[in-house]
């Protein structure tokens, strides 16, 4: 094993720097994933850290470790909206000027947050990857310090933080459970717990459809994806960083994805179950464990990496949760029109206990007969077994159901 650039120390120290700025989250029992899984699961909440994420734990470290001529150039960085706020609230802890890239279309809740802080955020490019070339060329250009959102060993140690808490607070933990997307994270959390219980699990969790660590992995090297686009922004990176994979490579047990569908069941589940609003991203370990119940040995502990999500995005996503669950049932029916047709059949939804959140009502149109009618319909239901309650008795009522 090459000598890593991080040690065990480090990850000591640097808790130590942050016990004035970092809150250590509460760590919550969630009966609803022990029953799924069998055994206890519980919550390490950094969606209710400081700035929202645990990325100020890795941006104050790399921040006030600059000497002061650093600090006097101002520092520049890249993220999809949790690192920049890190790094615009640790600049502003130890005043230098910050200058944050974020990729077209960030969340605006982040992007008012960042400047918030007192960053000045400019717009590059579609992706993280796409910004953080603008932040390097910034730094280049300008003299001002580029702090990595994950491939530095201050960044890293600072992540290993929670680690170090959740051993604390839950000493007897098998399992941990936390999403990837440049890998510092997992990398600093793997080093924190495997030095001091080599036989901890620690595995990994990205998104699908951004997914670069199953194929880097596979090439014992870091490798290049294209990421598509996910709600799970937060962890759409298409790059291992060097330094984590090096550790991610050695210490994390293994890498799993998750569909965008599991992520909106997972952020639906936490809302409403355990009364935590957490990002896509910050969701991806309790995505796994709703996918694969039984691969993960308990005790666990799922860290849920953020809590910064656009209200727009989160109406989408619960809808999409919704969906995902089988509580939400969209479909047309075909009527014959006629007055009264359209309110016997609403009032045939509510007897069978389905809430009608959208109607669309169209009489005219080539693939309709003169005396017929189309509706569509957009309603919530109880689960699976409710949705197919209310179709099964529509067609037994005689209507024509139709889903493409």
């Amino acid at each position: 094993m090459a000598v890593p650039q991080v040690t065990y120390e480090d990850v000591v120290a640097a808790r130590e720097l942050l016990s004035e700025v970092a809150a250590q989250t509460p760590v919550l029992h969630s009966r609803v994933l022990s029953e799924i899984v069998g055994g206890s699961v519980h919550l390490k909440c950094e969606n209710l850290q400081r700035a929202g994420s645990f990325k100020v734990r890795g941006a104050y470290v790399r921040i006030a470790r600059l000497s002061e001529e650093e600090r006097a150039r101002g520092v520049v960085a890249a993220s999809a909206g949790n690192h920049a706020q890190g790094v615009a609230l640790g600049s502003s802890l130890v005043g230098a000027k910050s200058t944050v890239y974020m990729p077209e279309g960030a969340p605006l809740p982040k992007v008012e947050a960042t400047r918030a802080y007192g960053a000045d955020v400019i717009f590059a490019g579609h992706t993280v990857d796409e910004a953080l070339r603008a932040a390097r060329e910034h730094a280049d250009r300008t003299g001002a310090v580029f702090i990595h959102p994950f491939d530095h060993p201050d960044v890293v140690a600072g992540q290993g933080t929670v680690g170090l808490e959740i051993l604390e607070q839950l000493p007897g933990t098998a399992t941990i459970v936390l999403p990837i997307g440049g890998g510092g994270l997992a990398a600093g959390v793997a080093l924190a717990v495997k030095s001091q219980r080599p036989g901890i699990k620690v595995v990994g969790v990205q998104a699908e459809r951004a997914a670069a660590y199953p194929d880097s992995l596979a090439a014992g090297r870091p490798v290049m994806v294209e990421p598509a686009s996910t709600m799970a922004d937060g962890i759409a990176v298409g790059r291992p960083g060097d330094l984590p994979f090096e550790l991610i490579h050695y210490l994390v047990d293994s890498v799993v994805t998750v569909s965008e569908e599991s992520l909106s069941r997972a952020l639906l589940l936490c809302l409403e179950r355990s009364k935590l609003l957490v990002e896509p991203a910050g969701v991806a370990g309790v995505a796994a464990l709703l996918d694969q119940p039984h691969a993960f040995e308990p005790p666990v502990v799922v860290v849920l990496s953020g809590g910064n999500i656009d209200p727009l995005l989160l109406a989408r996503v619960l809808r999409h949760g919704l969906a995902a669950a089988g509580r939400y049932l969209a479909f047309r029916i075909r009527l014959t029109d006629r007055p009264g047709a359209l309110a016997a059949l609403l009032a045939r939804l509510a007897d069978l206990g389905a809430n009608v959140l959208d109607v669309v009502h169209e009489r005219f149109g080539s693939r309709l007969h003169l005396e017929e009618a189309e509706v569509l319909l957009q309603l919530e239901t109880r689960g699976p077994a409710h949705c197919d309650e209310v179709l099964s008795a529509l067609r037994r009522d005689g209507y024509k159901l139709l889903f493409s």
